[in-house]
């Protein structure tokens, strides 16, 4: 995967950049950590600079989001009620007022999530869902992907520049970051399912 991310680069520099950030947008499972700071890296040694690969990057980053969203405004809060209504929803335990609760709580704080969540690896491609889904206005959804993608790619960019042949431990400390998230996360999603559980006892 690595040596496929830095020929890609090689050969096709910022258009490179692009597509891979678009791509990892919307398969999370291709990192933006490993073609950031390869990219950054390679600011030091060939004709890429700093300002074209962000650039090229947050462009990639705002059209994947763009399009999660629009999956978003179609899969909308009454559908995905009707949904967990059925076996699906007795399966996993949830019920249409679990929606209704975190579409409330998204109308409420859905702002801040967007930024917030595009800081995360994973989670930043998938938050633009929600945003979509809970009919959040174009605008401020546009604002706020481009600030939060701006900011994460033009701090990976900056820290495979300086690491230079060393990019990869940038990667593993991203790797530590985004695992401990995660962890964090599904911590806290456990722990609300025992909370709901008991109270419906």
């Amino acid at each position: 995967m690595r040596d496929a991310i830095l020929l890609f680069l090689e050969e096709y520099g910022n258009i490179a950049v692009f597509l891979l950030i678009l791509i990892e947008n919307l398969f999370p499972p291709v990192p933006s950590e490993v073609i950031l700071t390869v990219g950054g890296a390679m600011t030091a040694a060939t004709g890429l600079t700093v300002c074209g690969v962000v650039a090229a990057a947050t462009a990639g980053s705002v059209l994947g989001a763009v399009i999660l969203y629009l999956a978003g405004c179609l899969l909308s809060a009454e559908k995905l009620e009707r949904l967990v209504s059925g076996p699906l929803g007795r399966v996993l335990r949830f019920d249409p007022e679990d929606i209704r609760t975190a579409s409330g709580w998204f109308a409420k704080k859905g702002r801040v999530a967007v930024f917030l969540c595009r800081l995360v690896p994973i989670v930043r491609s998938l938050i633009s869902i929600p945003a979509g889904m809970a009919g959040m206005s174009m605008g401020p959804f546009l604002l706020l992907t481009v600030s939060g993608s701006l900011i994460w790619n033009t701090v990976l960019v900056l820290l495979g520049r300086a690491a230079g042949d060393s990019w990869e431990k940038v990667e593993k400390v991203c790797g530590i970051y985004s695992d401990l998230f995660l962890m964090a996360v599904g911590t806290a999603v456990l722990l609300f399912l025992l909370i709901r559980k008991r109270e419906n006892e």
